[in-house]
């Protein structure tokens, strides 16, 4: 299997046709072994029965659950149990066009890990509210001072890892909330792995979970979780022996 695309969703059975039409008209056009992995994570209303219907309509998807709500669980739970050699984390909402995912691959891209970046120099926020925009920026310098300098765009929801990283990072991986990218990156270059940081068109697009005001305390609370792990030797410790 070449490419996995693991889709973390709650409460996303509305949205959820529109992106895996254009998913699996785009995987369709590829020469690779693919496969799609849904996880859902909690939801409340018909994801999961959503993301069941399209199994007729594309032969290598999964569907999973995972009941320990948070997105950094959810995309655990699907890169472990993801087959590719390349693994792909998506957003439900598809705010990336999936035509941009070549970029982040092979010949286009070499790196073990190549995260999408709204930032990076060539990217375009289209219809992005300006207070949504600065609290993001606003973060971000609080995450290159207290745990990771040197990335612009941490929490863009769109990001590839080798089969051989995943094993690895995911093992060490302590956060499940908002923050778990955080985690996941400073883990990828404290292992020594390539990084690369790949400039996207990002559309914004209403409904997201994200709650600005809220959520950012709550992953500045986390950046400190992750500050007191790195500070107390966590991250050095042995870690788990999963699969995948």
């Amino acid at each position: 299997m070449y490419l996995s695309i693991i889709i973390p969703a709650l409460n996303e059975g509305h949205r959820l046709p529109k992106t895996l039409d254009s998913i699996i008209g785009f995987l369709n056009r590829q020469a690779y072994d693919s496969e799609i992995v849904i996880i859902d994570n909690a939801s409340t209303d018909d994801t999961f029965q959503v993301a069941k219907s399209y199994s007729n309509k594309f032969e290598n998807l999964k569907v999973m659950s995972e009941q320990k709500r948070g997105k950094g669980f959810a995309v655990r739970t699907g890169m472990l149990a993801a087959s590719g050699e390349y693994r792909f984390m998506c957003d439900s909402d598809l705010s990336m066009p999936i035509e941009e995912l070549p970029k982040f691959l092979p010949p286009l891209c070499k790196a073990d890990v190549a995260i999408g970046s709204r930032e990076a120099k060539g990217a375009v926020r289209i219809n992005e509210p300006w207070q949504r925009h600065f609290i993001g920026r606003v973060f971000n310098i609080l995450i290159k001072l207290l745990v990771l300098p040197g990335i612009s765009d941490t929490q863009c929801g769109f990001k590839v890892f080798r089969k051989n990283v995943v094993k690895e990072i995911y093992a060490k991986q302590r956060v499940g909330g908002w923050a778990f990218d955080v985690e996941l990156l400073l883990l990828t270059k404290r292992a020594g792995f390539t990084l690369k940081e790949i400039p996207i068109n990002w559309y914004y697009i209403t409904g997201s979970k994200v709650k600005p005001i809220r959520d950012s305390v709550r992953m500045l609370r986390e950046l400190l979780v992750i500050r007191r792990n790195v500070t107390t030797g966590l991250y050095d410790e042995a870690p788990e022996l999963l699969n995948g």
